[in-house]
Order: structure tokens, then C-alpha cells, then sequence
């Protein structure tokens, strides 16, 4: 922690010198968690967002907007999350494992030229620039919420359009029952790839019919901007009734396929991380509760929780997807 100084006996802190009010806030919380012995559980998710209040945030990106989104469910009134909590506080462990990583190291991310391989079971194979992809389907703007797997959650305006345009382009073939995800693992651009806490490349997957479903967003930009790199840049998946982990971030290929595949997080811990991993309050992960949420920037150790909603609050939409399954088993 930076302490301020003076040179010369009188001088007055700078800005850049003063401790953000949330963060000196929260070092009060942690001192009483100290006094009662109970710190150790949240002294982790604090020492984040410290650095997170740290991290440069990036400047304005070039604009990508789009016409609000008609798709039923796919608008929510909720506050927005802060921009900068949105760009500095994330899970790309291909930059790091820590959430202020991304931000500090995705700049030697390459994102031009692009392009996406499609393959599999599909009538129509080939490799789309981004380029055409861009121009594939009008772009919408969708203020969706995202929850993580830790408890924390966001509310984002996203920009893209609903994956099925691309899906329905390529012409699956009658056998492809899966759609499988791979991102970009370059080692001279990504630090977190010495780590061997995942298989890399990261890989993700839905059923056929999730990634049909119009709520399923393959995403360009955010906040009418193109992606930030640390947010998953040039493209990236975006479902929200889903633990956030389950959004590939820079992809660069797309596969179609009969049997259900092995993901990132699945082959890493499957007693943790399931296939379908929808947000659902009574599945609890095994070290920590589902029960309910933390919006990032509700400042304060002590601020009061949100209660998670199943399916982070689309059951309406895509409870149907489910019909018939038992959701403790299909976790």
C-alpha cells in the first residue's frame, strides 16, 4: 500500500496519493473481521478489489453501437455496473489468475487480423474474419447480468447479436447435438499460460439448443465500445443464465459435434465445475455457497447480499431448455 510522504514537512497529498474512499472503507471492515478472527474468508476478494482500484483502466475504445435489443428478456432495468469495475475486476486466466491480471497484462493481446474456424458436423465449414463476422447480423445491445461462480456479480450492456445467426449460416448437420468453443492460447501473448491450473487451450461447450436460444449472444463490444482485451477482445460468448465461465472469451474456433465434450473447468475439477453450470441457487459449489451474490461496486465487506435467482433470473426464457432434468444431478 503506497503511504504518502511529505517532502518537505508541509506538503498536502496529491490525488493520485489519496486512498479511494471504498478501499479505506473496507480496510475499517477488515480491521473489525481482524479483531473477531473471521478475515481470512474475505481477505482474498478485498486484497482484489484493492488492486483492482490500483489497475490503469483502458481508454476509450472505438464505438461498435447497436439498436436495444427486441429479443424478449434480453434488457434489464438494473443500475450498470461501473465501466471500470467491468474492465478492471476479471476471471482471464490466460492473463493471470489473479482478477487485476487481465487488466495489468491483456494489452500484448493481438486482435487484428481475426478469425473464427468453423468446423464439425456442419454443411458449411470454413474460417470467417472477424471482419464478416461483424457484418453477419445487426448489432443489439443487451443489458445483461453476468454471475460468477464466486459469488460476484455485474450488470453489463453488451454488444452483439444472438450466435444462432452465425449457427444457422454454417447449417448444422442432423448429428451435431453439441457446440464446442476454443480460445486463443498464444504464450507470447499470454502470461497465464506457464500456469498449469487449466488444460489449455480453454475450451467451453453448450448443447445445441442453448446456443440456438436467443438470449445466447455472441459479443463484439460493450458499453456502445468494442471489447477491452481483459473482457474476452475481438469476440467472445455471452449466456446469461449461466456461471460466467461458461462465456469463451477470444475465440478463435467453433466446433460442431455429436457427444458431449470435456471443458476447461470440467477436466480441471468435475466435482466443482458441471457441463451445464446454470446459475442456480440450491446447488452450492462445494467450498463456498450459491445461495446468493455480491454486486461488484456495492462497496463494503458488510454490504448486504443479493439473493441468487435461477438462471440468474431468465427462468422464463430458458427454464423450458430444462424441462423434465434433474438440475442437482445436471449441475
Amino acid at each position: 500500500m503506497p503511504i504518502h510522504i511529505p517532502r518537505h514537512g508541509f506538503d498536502h497529498a496529491t490525488p493520485s496519493d489519496i486512498t479511494p474512499r471504498a478501499i479505506y472503507e473496507q480496510r475499517r471492515d477488515l480491521i473489525k473481521l481482524l479483531a473477531g478472527g473471521a478475515a481470512g474468508a474475505v481477505l482474498a476478494g478485498w486484497a482484489a478489489r484493492d488492486a483492482m482500484a490500483q489497475t490503469p483502466r483502458p481508454g476509450k475504445l472505438a464505438a461498435l453501437p447497436g439498436a436495444r435489443s427486441a429479443v424478449a428478456g434480453a434488457v434489464t432495468m438494473e443500475k450498470l455496473t461501473d465501466y471500470g469495475d467491468v474492465t478492471g475486476y476479471n476471471n482471464f486466466y490466460e492473463f493471470g489468475t489473479d482478477k487485476a491480471d487481465p487488466a495489468r497484462h491483456a494489452h500484448a493481446l493481438q486482435t487484428s487480423p481475426w478469425s473464427v474456424e468453423i468446423e464439425g458436423l456442419v454443411n458449411k465449414p470454413g474460417r470467417y474474419a472477424l471482419e464478416d463476422l461483424l457484418k453477419l447480423s445487426p448489432m443489439e445491445e443487451r443489458i445483461y447480468r453476468l454471475r460468477c461462480v464466486e459469488g460476484w456479480s455485474m450488470v453489463i450492456p453488451w454488444v452483439g447479436y444472438s450466435l444462432s445467426a452465425l449457427i444457422k449460416r454454417v447449417e448444422p448437420q442432423g448429428s451435431a447435438r453439441y457446440v464446442e468453443f476454443v480460445t486463443l492460447a498464444d504464450p507470447k501473448q499470454m502470461p497465464g499460460l506457464r500456469s498449469r491450473v487449466l488444460d489449455w487451450p480453454y475450451t467451453e461447450a453448450l448443447r445445441l439448443d442453448e446456443a440456438l436460444h436467443p438470449l445466447t449472444l455472441l459479443t463484439f463490444g460493450m458499453y456502445g465500445e468494442v471489447l477491452p482485451k481483459q473482457n474476452g477482445a475481438p469476440v467472445r460468448l455471452v449466456v446469461p443464465w449461466k456461471y460466467g465461465f461458461k462465456s469463451a472469451k477470444s475465440i478463435v474456433k467453433i466446433r460442431f459435434i455429436e457427444q458431449e465434450p470435456r471443458t476447461a473447468w470440467n477436466k480441471a475439477a468435475a466435482n466443482e465445475y458441471g457441463f451445464y453450470s446454470n446459475v442456480n441457487p440450491d446447488v452450492d459449489h462445494p467450498r463456498w455457497s450459491q445461495a446468493t451474490e455480491r454486486r461488484i461496486g456495492e462497496d463494503g465487506l458488510f454490504a448486504k447480499k443479493r439473493k441468487t435467482l435461477l438462471f440468474n433470473g431468465y427462468e422464463a426464457q430458458v427454464g423450458q431448455l430444462y424441462a423434465g432434468m434433474d438440475l442437482r444431478k445436471n449441475y
